[in-house]
């Protein structure tokens, strides 16, 4: 269950993107010039071509750049989990959620070291 103050859409809708309610775990990074500023966990609520929106567990400032890590619901050819990696800004954020514009992604293949956690 997603906290109260996430919004799942909004009231004016400007994007031109559809957006998909997908739920999986997130990893997310503030990156600054001299490296990671800070980290933490969280859920997506929805993704578009565009952009990610997803629950922190706090408040991100706008127009930092911050990576997020992704688990892909779908696997490669059946049986290779992925991750899509996803950088942008942070384009609107509420006290425990945030928004991003995907300016670039990728995915890429979960290693073993990923999946034990290490």
């Amino acid at each position: 269950m997603l906290p109260p103050t996430v919004p799942t859409t909004s009231p004016e809708e400007r994007r031109g993107s559809s957006r998909f309610p997908i739920r999986q775990q997130v990893h997310y990074q503030v990156l600054r010039r001299r490296g990671i500023r800070e980290s933490g966990w969280g859920q997506t609520i929805n993704i578009s071509s565009s952009g990610v929106l997803f629950t922190t567990t706090h408040r991100l400032p706008p127009r930092v750049v911050v990576e997020l890590n992704i688990d892909w619901p779908a696997k490669l050819d059946n049986r290779l989990s992925l991750k899509l990696v996803a950088r942008g800004s942070v384009v609107h954020s509420g006290p425990d959620y945030s928004a991003i514009e995907i300016d670039k992604h990728e995915f890429r293949i979960k290693g073993n070291s990923e999946e034990r956690g290490a």
